[in-house]
C-alpha cells in the first residue's frame, strides 16, 4: 500500500498541474473551455480524495509514519477542494480562474506532502 500511496501522490501532483494550467488558461481563452474540462477537474479531485483515503488506510495499518505535516497537507488538499467547490456558484464569471488557481494550490500542497515524506522516492 505504501508504494501505491507514493505513486498516487505523484499522480495527484500531475493531475492538478494539468487541470490547473488548463483551467487558468481557459479563463482567458474561450476555445479551451471544452466540455471535458470540468469533468477532468472533478476526476482529479476524486484522485486526490482516493490518495488521502489510501494514506489513511496505510496509517491505520501501520505502514505509514510520515509525520504530522504530511498528514496536515493531505487534509488541506481535501479542505481546498471543499472550498473551491463551494465557491463555484458564487464565482460563475470567474469559475475557470477559481479552478485554475485552486488546482495549482492543491498541486503545491500535494508536492509539499510528497517531499515531506521521510522515505526517499
Amino acid at each position: 500500500m505504501r508504494s501505491l500511496h507514493i505513486w498516487l501522490g505523484w499522480a495527484v501532483v500531475l493531475a492538478n498541474l494539468i487541470t490547473g494550467l488548463w483551467s487558468f488558461l481557459a479563463h482567458w481563452r474561450q476555445e479551451l473551455r471544452l466540455a471535458t474540462l470540468v469533468p477532468t477537474i472533478y476526476a482529479g479531485w476524486g484522485l486526490t480524495s482516493l490518495q488521502v483515503t489510501v494514506g489513511v488506510l496505510a496509517l491505520q495499518s501501520g505502514e505509514n509514519d510520515a509525520g504530522g505535516l504530511h498528514y496536515f497537507y493531505g487534509f488541506l488538499c481535501l479542505a481546498a477542494i471543499a472550498v473551491i467547490y463551494s465557491y463555484r456558484p458564487q464565482m460563475e464569471e470567474w469559475q475557470y480562474l477559481l479552478f485554475g488557481l485552486g488546482n495549482l494550490f492543491i498541486m503545491g500542497l500535494a508536492l509539499r506532502a510528497v517531499f515531506l515524506d521521510p522515505i526517499p522516492v
